[in-house]
């Protein structure tokens, strides 16, 4: 899900001149869309810097390294929002650096309705629901608005935390920061509704993944997964509905936080310091 955005926003910055041969990018990313950029732009020879809180897992700080970038870090407790306002401080100091600034680029959602909303339409064209979760907006943006072009009575619902409360890989719009892209794709009329997950259920959704299908997931799927059964369970009685959500992320990145094998208690303490996403 990170790699198509990443590489549909270099390569419109690279087409449409603002990203030059050689010239160094800059982005705020709690993680996986950083992986992503980084490793496209050790590709493609762009040096880059990563702006992100110290509350990452080590693992995502590993792989940033690996693939070449540079990284800057913010204090832990500002979160999400305290690399994206430092960012954008950065941005403004050295405008020689070519700032991509996911929450803001067009290439995100059509990274999405280009890519993932015809994935979704030509494997499961009975689809009813599509749940995912609040983010940069972007996957819920440009796939929810390819399918509802394709079929109107689609629903489209947005998972987020509660206000406060840190939920891996989601974003409450109430807490201070609304993505741009959100409104430039219309999210208020696009959304039909939001589901609200608690760190707890992400993580409990998560392991049922693991334990019920086999799939070793992000929290970020959990939390998903927590808002396609919110949904599910209003299906009324004998109506049938086919509910598609995303899983975006592995859980390899999170070992060390102990998110899978503590017992359920410490983990759920331990997601309000670390950010998972």
């Amino acid at each position: 899900m990170k790699d198509r955005i990443a590489k549909q926003m270099i390569v419109a910055a690279e087409a449409d001149g603002s990203l030059r041969p050689g010239q160094p990018i800059l982005e705020p990313s709690s993680g996986n869309t950083g992986i992503a950029l980084a490793a496209i732009a050790r590709l493609r020879g762009h040096p880059i810097r990563i702006v992100m809180p110290t509350s990452v897992s080590v693992e995502r700080r590993q792989m940033l390294q690996i693939f070449g970038a540079e990284l800057i870090l913010t204090p832990g407790e500002e979160g999400s929002n305290g690399a994206v306002r430092r960012a954008q401080e950065l941005a403004a100091e050295h405008p020689e650096w070519c700032f991509l600034y996911q929450y803001a680029n067009e290439a995100n959602p059509m990274a999405h309705y280009l890519g993932t909303g015809p994935e979704i339409w030509r494997d499961c064209p009975e689809i009813t629901h599509f749940v995912a979760g609040l983010g940069t907006s972007g996957t819920l943006m440009g796939t929810g608005r390819y399918l509802k072009e394709r079929n109107p009575a689609i629903q489209v619902v947005a998972v987020e935390p509660p206000i406060g409360e840190r939920v891996e890989g989601l974003r409450n719009l109430d807490d201070g920061y609304i993505p741009p892209v959100f409104e430039s794709w219309g999210g208020r009329q696009l959304l039909d509704r939001k589901r609200v997950v608690r760190p707890r259920e992400s993580i409990e959704w998560a392991r049922r993944l693991v334990a019920d299908a086999g799939v070793f997931a992000g929290l970020s799927a959990g939390a998903a997964l927590a808002g396609a059964a919110k949904v599910a369970a209003e299906v009324p009685a004998g109506s049938s509905a086919t509910i598609v959500f995303v899983v975006s992320d592995g859980g390899w990145k999170y070992l060390s936080t102990g998110a899978y094998t503590d017992d359920l208690d410490a983990a759920e303490q331990a997601a309000e310091q670390i950010i998972y996403f």
